[in-house]
C-alpha cells in the first residue's frame, strides 16, 4: 500500500530539475504595487517556478511576523521553502540560497527599491545594491553584490 504513494512521488519530484523548482513560493504584496508583479514574473521566468500571491494592505505585520529587520524591508516578502526573501531579490541569488542552505541563513533581503534590480527597471540605469543574508540571532552578510 505504502508502495503505491511513493513511486508517484518520486516521479514527481524527478519532474522537477533542482531544489529551486521543487521549492514552494509564496508572496505578500500590497495590491496597489506594480513593481511587485514585475519581480515575481522575473523569478517564475528565471528560475521556471509557480508563485501563489497574497494581496495584503498589512504588509507590515507580514514582515514582522516572518523576522525581517525593518531596516531591510522592502516593498514585498516571498517564503520559499522555509526562507524569507524580502523585496527585489535577484532569482539566481534565490536558487543559490536554496542550493547553498548556508547554516543559520534565515533569509535574504534587497532593502528598499534599487533602481536596475528585478522589477526596478529604467532602461540601462543600475544603482549598486547588495543581498544581504539574515539571521534569527541578527546576523547579517553581503551574499551577493550588483551594479556599479
Amino acid at each position: 500500500m505504502i508502495r503505491s504513494f511513493i513511486a508517484p512521488a518520486l516521479l514527481a519530484l524527478a519532474g522537477c530539475s533542482s531544489a529551486v523548482q521543487a521549492a514552494t513560493y509564496e508572496m505578500f504584496r500590497d495590491p496597489n504595487c506594480g513593481c511587485c508583479e514585475h519581480w515575481a514574473d522575473h523569478v517564475r521566468t528565471e528560475n521556471e517556478v509557480t508563485i501563489s500571491e497574497v494581496e495584503t494592505a498589512q504588509m507590515q505585520e507580514v514582515k514582522t511576523s516572518y523576522g525581517v529587520p525593518q531596516d531591510l524591508w522592502s516593498c514585498h516578502t516571498m517564503l520559499v521553502d522555509g526562507y524569507v526573501i524580502e523585496g527585489h531579490v535577484p532569482a539566481e541569488q534565490i536558487a543559490r540560497l536554496l542550493e547553498e542552505r548556508p547554516a543559520g541563513v534565515r533569509g535574504l533581503a534587497v532593502p528598499g527599491m534599487p533602481i536596475g534590480s528585478p522589477g526596478m527597471e529604467m532602461g540601462d540605469r543600475v544603482d549598486a545594491y547588495d543581498v544581504i543574508a539574515f539571521t534569527d540571532t541578527g546576523e547579517r552578510y553581503v551574499f551577493a553584490s550588483y551594479g556599479a
